[in-house]
């Protein structure tokens, strides 16, 4: 790895976690510059893992140092996202990426349409375990299967679902995202590491430029208009999915 090799990684790795942290798309940065430094692609999908697993921990780890609550319940809901990711890991290690960019771009445009429907009318009573019906469930799982085929833009799926189907607002939604992305992760990357799927010195390079951009997202996502931004950010970031997808 050269030098400016290393600098890029540096510098595209805050950026995307950045993005990440507040909310999602950042594998649309980091993907094509593993592939473009000469790292095959099913490669690359395992190598990035290593900078979302990290960048995770930084941000959760930032989170529960500003306040975020209700650690219990984002770990209940990890547990379906974990069965899924390790079935979307199998699916990915065996099918080609036309057919999912195809998906993709649908999944995407739905994700961008729910965001901007009017705001759901958030729950005052306290987040209690009854509240994680049968049906939050199987979206976690059925977002882990995506999660742990390809990571783009996973993290907005769970923004959306999480944001609709729970009715708490986007900065705490992203609080749990952090931490159900941090626990379905593992698992993915263990399986990538089983098919030496991950080059080390790319990944550590890539995390350590997004650990400092998700500690910086979680300053802007714990403060008073830490909501606005998180909303618009996201649409903008679905918009520009949608379109790299479509020209590519």
């Amino acid at each position: 790895m050269t030098l400016l090799e290393a600098l890029a990684l540096l510098l595209v790795g805050s950026l995307a976690g950045f993005i990440n942290v507040l909310s999602a798309g950042g594998s649309m940065l980091t993907l094509p510059l593993l592939m473009f430094l000469g790292l095959p692609p099913q490669v690359a999908n395992g190598t990035n893992r290593v900078s979302i697993a990290l960048q995770s921990v930084s941000a959760v780890a930032s989170f529960l140092r500003a306040g975020a609550r209700h650690v219990g319940l984002s770990l209940r809901l990890s547990v379906p996202a974990v069965f899924g990711s390790l079935l979307g890991v199998w699916l990915a290690l065996r099918t080609g990426d036309a057919l999912f960019e195809a998906i993709l771009i649908v999944v995407m445009a739905g994700a961008a349409l729910l965001m901007l429907l009017p705001q759901p009318r958030l729950e005052t009573r306290p987040l209690t375990p009854e509240r994680l019906t049968p049906a939050v469930y199987l979206a976690m799982f059925a977002i882990g299967i995506y999660g742990g085929f390809l990571q783009v833009g996973v993290g907005i799926l769970f923004m959306v679902v999480l944001y609709r189907m729970l009715r708490i607002d986007l900065a705490q939604v992203n609080a749990f995202k952090v931490l159900i992305v941090l626990v379905y992760t593992l698992p993915a990357l263990t399986m990538f590491l089983y098919h030496d799927q991950v080059r080390w010195a790319y990944g550590l390079v890539l995390a350590t430029g997004s650990m400092s951009g998700a500690w910086l997202a979680v300053q802007v996502n714990m403060s008073p208009r830490g909501a606005f931004v998180v909303k618009w950010l996201t649409v903008g970031v679905i918009v520009v999915i949608i379109l790299r997808l479509l020209l590519a």
